[in-house]
């Protein structure tokens, strides 16, 4: 039988009531086992918004083992009722898990409009400084709006620096008066991206031509290039390639601290078509892959290759984890675990 983590949720919404705007911040602990016979590894918890902050167990979880995703929610300029939703990716039988978060936050008593706008770009105001967007099929398009507010005593034309090719951004009205309110269209459309899997594209709004590449004025665009094998013919799936890895967790073994080591994981290609390794997601500093992408076609092996590197390390056991993206409709993510042991 093979082995598999399973994800399990004691709860998996929760409803915060009726809130005071002023509170600011709200949080909730979601908490889970891992009821599998596999170590468990969240890979990514993505929220429906940039209104909303989820914080999750890093480490791969071994079976009969706990862990938890703190979500939280800012109310600050958010009055009414709100529902959001929380997805999970793991390397669990389930691989996408859904959350919920709701609630009803009671308005300010009195409250100006410019409360309504909490994060300040040199004077233009805005609702928040990340703009999140869903998953997305690559070819399709996806579109936010941000709404801003010019605090400042003259007139404003906001403009865009280090935006991404495949995003545009269209403000309304182009020129803002002094305390007038508008909105940021962002239109995605990922046919002109290259990268696949989650995206962060940091930018800069420009303030009447006036460049400044400070925190300030830093927006973010959050994203996930994904494929949809449902739109594949029949025989599309009959070629398609399928990956072989029968061996999915690596074990650098015992290392003296400031040592390195280099590890591999084999891969093969049974189907037809070529193999893509889109995207391999390692959000490990002392763990390096230079491979990127990589192409095995049928029949053929190729390794990812593994650099780890223990200086600044202290003494203990490690466990981590990186995920690759293929387009093998069955295997499309796959999370591989990495472990050592570091010595003084």
């Amino acid at each position: 039988m093979a082995q598999k983590a399973v994800l399990n949720f004691e709860v998996k919404e929760h409803d915060f009531g009726k809130v005071n705007e002023e509170v600011g911040k709200i949080t909730y602990e979601f908490e889970f086992v891992n009821k599998g016979n596999a170590p468990l590894v969240i890979s990514r918890v993505q929220a429906s918004c940039g209104c909303t902050t989820p914080v999750w167990t890093k480490e791969p979880i071994e079976p009969g083992k706990r862990g938890s995703i703190t979500v939280t929610y800012s109310t600050t300029g958010r009055p009414g009722a709100f529902a959001k939703s929380i997805t999970v990716y793991s390397n669990a039988i389930d691989e996408q898990m859904m959350l919920l978060i709701k609630g009803d936050v009671i308005p300010k008593q009195n409250a100006d409009r410019a409360s309504y706008y909490p994060v300040n770009l040199g004077g233009l105001m805005s609702k928040a400084r990340f703009i999140q967007m869903n998953s997305i099929i690559k070819g399709d398009k996806q579109t936010r709006v941000l709404e801003i507010q010019n605090s400042g005593k003259v007139s404003v034309k906001p403009t865009f620096e280090g935006l991404p090719s495949y995003v545009t951004a269209t403000v309304s009205p182009e020129t803002l008066k002094p305390n007038e309110e508008g909105k940021i269209t962002f239109t995605l459309n990922s046919k002109n991206a290259t990268s696949w899997g989650p995206t962060n594209d940091e930018f800069y709004v420009v303030l009447n031509g006036k460049r400044q590449f400070s925190e300030e004025f830093k927006l973010t665009l959050v994203s996930n290039f994904v494929e949809d094998f449902n739109r594949m013919t029949l025989d599309q799936k009959r070629k398609a390639p399928i990956l072989d890895l029968p061996v999915r967790t690596l074990n650098f073994g015992t290392l003296k601290t400031g040592s390195k080591r280099v590890g591999k994981f084999k891969i093969s290609n049974r189907g037809q078509n070529p193999l893509e390794i889109r995207r391999v997601i390692n959000n490990n500093r002392e763990i390096v892959n230079r491979q990127q992408q990589l192409t095995v076609r049928s029949g053929k092996s190729a390794d990812i290759v593994l650099n780890l590197n223990t200086k600044n390390l202290s003494e203990g056991e490690y466990k981590k984890s990186i995920t690759i993206q293929t387009n093998d409709p069955d295997n499309s993510f796959m999370i591989l675990v990495l472990s050592w042991t570091v010595l003084k």
